[in-house]
């Protein structure tokens, strides 16, 4: 199964993945590769949760930035 991940940078270096897709579903960690190999058996773990289930497949279309005032 193939699911889309969203990985994001915070304030103090450690990258933060999340699966749109499984509601609960996310991990950090300090390198790009750790928390990619941390997000996969994140999401094995939501499979195997009793009463966990993915909202429906999703298409990434992609990010869009947008500048508010503050």
């Amino acid at each position: 199964m193939k699911f889309g991940v969203v990985v994001e940078k915070d304030e103090d270096g450690y990258y933060v993945a999340s699966v749109p897709e499984l509601p609960g579903c996310h991990t950090q960690a300090k390198t790009l590769d750790k928390v990619m190999e941390r997000i996969k058996e994140a999401i094995q773990a939501c499979l195997e949760a009793e009463g966990l289930k993915s909202r429906g497949r999703t298409e990434l279309v992609g990010v869009q930035f947008v500048e508010v005032q503050a």
